[in-house]
């Protein structure tokens, strides 16, 4: 007799719970095969817009497991499971984790939005909160230079997104702005045929665009000139560089000379 009672009261318990089991298990495998199309969707859809590849994984990812979470949930409520304090447990969890990584957080955030807005990319010549540098990668957390003497600057995005980005290779062309000084003896119009012969002579200087020399101050000891050529970005140093030391040889070729700190010394005999 109790042997009976026990199969009915099984038979019942399943009867009630096979058709929620069944629906369960519809729910799943339907929620996988929708959670699946929707993500192909969002992937898709951001790599037509232009998504940076490195950051599309990671938001796939987070889409794809966020929905698979709530799908679970809602599963887990079907059998009358409360909900409410997984919700509540899963919340606690985020902010204690949002609290410990603050830093890091704003940090990848940051990441994200240089990644999607595209201030500069890989191979920029650029000033990131005063280091200048060749982009070398530009990663979640952090963006990496090169600097012209080949060290490499670790910058937080964090730093970068919070001052100002100036994209020196953003225009493919670039002014190349120096100053330089002849004394008060020398001849202004030797010394302007001087830089703009130089100039014409680089090979990275661009023939299309002019070269403005300009009288630009009237120091304590010297005239200065300001000479302005332009090149390609990538050429900025070449002909910083060149410029610098050609003038410095061409200025001394023409007996023009560039002012130094000097200090006289009068012996008096007593």
């Amino acid at each position: 007799m109790d042997k009976l009672l026990n199969y009915e009261t099984l038979l019942e318990t399943a009867w009630t719970y096979l058709p929620k089991v069944a629906g369960a298990i519809l729910a799943l495998i339907i929620g996988f095969w929708i959670i699946a199309w929707v993500t192909k969707l969002f992937k898709n859809t951001m790599a037509k817009r232009g998504v940076d590849e490195t950051i599309l994984p990671f938001f796939t990812s987070l889409v794809n497991v966020g929905l698979k979470i709530l799908l679970l949930l809602t599963v887990a409520g079907m059998f009358g499971i409360e909900t409410t304090s997984f919700v509540a447990i899963f919340g606690a969890m985020a902010f204690a984790i949002g609290m410990a990584l603050q830093g890091s957080l704003g940090h990848f955030a940051s990441g994200v939005m240089l990644l999607i807005f595209k201030p500069y990319k890989v191979g920029d010549l650029v000033d990131l909160g005063g280091h200048v540098g060749v982009v070398d990668e530009v990663q979640i957390f952090n963006s990496v230079l090169i600097t012209p003497d080949n060290k490499k600057v670790i910058v937080p995005n964090g730093v970068v997104t919070s001052g100002v980005i100036t994209n020196i290779s953003g225009q493919g062309e670039i002014r190349v702005d120096m100053t330089y000084g002849i004394g008060y003896e020398g001849d202004i119009d030797a010394a302007r045929k001087v830089f703009l012969q130089v100039a014409a002579n680089c090979p990275q200087v661009l023939k299309d665009k002019p070269v403005d020399v300009f009288v630009s101050e009237l120091a304590d000891s010297s005239v200065n000139f300001v000479v302005r050529p332009w090149a390609k970005s990538e050429h900025y140093w070449d002909v910083f560089f060149y410029m610098h030391e050609n003038i410095k040889k061409q200025l001394d070729a023409n007996g023009i000379g560039m002012p130094f700190p000097q200090m006289d010394v009068h012996m008096v005999n007593s």
